[in-house]
């Protein structure tokens, strides 16, 4: 019989076995036979001496017959699955896992826990053995290190591979500081704030944010998603007092922090309008009939009304036009050029106070125009034809003598007669 490695690691309980006498005296020398509970009759077990378990049943010593029936011896294979079990327990073992943090380009030294230095010691990142040219005696040393030899790092005993330390080292940087920007785009409800930082430090960084209004604390409220923002609700409208909000930012390798300080009418900047719509004007070439909606998250349009700014080019020119609306979520472009698309967006803005938004969502669209007139009838037809074919005709040459198209000395003959001729008769009219 052999146990399984879950037997051996967590046993199951012993199963308790019926009291049997093998052969007592007390039994009549009958194999299997129960002993009689006789308890009530003035018997006595000695708890003491377990070997007389009924003292007057005259069991012999030596003979236990009261206890559990022991298990078998384990065999052979036992002993090997349990030497198995014993080495890997001892290689990992639940030894304290520590985290350290260093910076990119600093030496590292790490010490194998309570281990000498002269122990002799392996060392292995991430499962891998490492050399020993990075240990000084049981000490391993890593220079410069950089964001790859990030990693869980593990010191063993010598051959035996006994467990002795372990930690995850994380490389990284101290956060630089951090990009802070306060916002309404729902006023007058209130206004967020949302951070990042300008270059990653490649290990956690936590976020504290506070808000104060003259002296009063203000409660950020931080979003689910994304985490980097929060919510603070104004108080009090149209004040003249400033806000303060800092944010720290730290990490196990530094810290650093920011502040804004504002009022309340100068961050107030609306969401770009939605639903920009532009298209052609029916018989008019030069007409582009562009609509719009509010942005959904400005809360109060009627009492806190918005203006617009819409700006438009043909996809050819580089150089935008620009209309400014005091009101309406419609305009129509009336010096469109005839055939040629453009490019549309539209911007919004608090008519009082704060900044214009962003540029909503580019649209494109091209005026109408004409559709050509086919020909139809058989003389325009015949027409066409004439002039086309006329138009491949060629020209008339005004050479006397062309000599490419004149073959022999024949020709060069006449040719050159013709000329004596011409000048003869110039010589009796000069």
């Amino acid at each position: 019989m052999c146990w399984s490695l879950k037997e051996l690691i967590a046993p199951e309980p012993v199963q308790k076995q019926p009291v049997v006498a093998w052969g007592s005296a007390g039994s009549g020398g009958k194999e299997g036979a129960k002993i009689p509970d006789l308890s009530s009759e003035g018997w006595t077990s000695s708890q003491e001496n377990r070997p007389g378990v009924y003292e007057k049943l005259g069991t012999p010593q030596g003979l236990w017959t009261g206890g559990e029936m022991a298990n078998p011896v384990p065999s052979a294979c036992c002993v090997v699955l349990a030497a198995v079990v014993v080495v890997y327990a001892q290689r990992h073992s639940q030894l304290e896992s520590h985290t350290q943090y260093e910076r990119v380009g600093a030496d590292v030294t790490m010490k194998c826990g309570s281990m000498d230095w002269d122990a002799a010691v392996t060392w292995t990142a991430n499962g891998t053995d490492i050399d020993e040219s990075h240990l000084n005696g049981s000490y391993l040393i890593l220079k410069n290190v950089d964001l790859s030899q990030s990693g869980h790092y593990a010191c063993y005993e010598g051959s035996s591979w006994h467990l002795k330390y372990q930690t995850y080292l994380r490389v990284g940087t101290p956060p630089k500081e951090p990009v802070l920007m306060c916002r309404s785009n729902n006023y007058p409800k209130g206004f967020y704030c949302s951070w990042h930082l300008p270059t990653p430090t490649y290990i956690p960084n936590s976020f504290n944010i506070s808000v104060i209004h003259g002296t009063k604390d203000m409660v950020c409220e931080k979003d689910a998603i994304p985490k980097n923002r929060c919510h603070i609700r104004y108080l009090q409208l149209f004040s003249t007092v400033k806000y303060k909000v800092t944010l720290t930012v730290t990490n196990p390798l530094g810290k650093n922090f920011t502040t804004l300080t504002f009022d309340e009418f100068a961050i107030v900047k609306p969401d770009p309008p939605e639903s920009v719509v532009a298209k052609p004007v029916p018989n008019n070439p030069r007409r582009l009939e562009v609509s719009w909606q509010n942005p959904s998250s400005w809360p109060d349009p009627e009492s806190f009304p918005l203006k617009f700014f819409l700006r438009y080019r043909p996809l050819i020119l580089d150089q935008w036009q620009h209309v400014e609306l005091s009101d309406g979520t419609s305009h129509t472009i009336t010096d469109a050029y005839a055939g040629k698309e453009y490019i549309i967006q539209v911007a919004a803005k608090d008519n009082d106070i704060g900044t214009w938004s962003d540029w909503s969502v580019a649209v494109h669209a091209t005026p109408w125009t004409e559709e050509p007139k086919h020909l139809t009838t058989e003389a325009q037809i015949t027409e066409t034809t004439s002039a086309s074919t006329s138009s491949f005709m060629a020209p008339p040459t005004t050479k006397i003598c062309d000599k490419g198209a004149m073959v022999g000395s024949g020709a060069m003959a006449v040719c050159w007669t013709a000329g004596l001729v011409v000048a003869a008769y110039s010589v009796l009219f000069i």
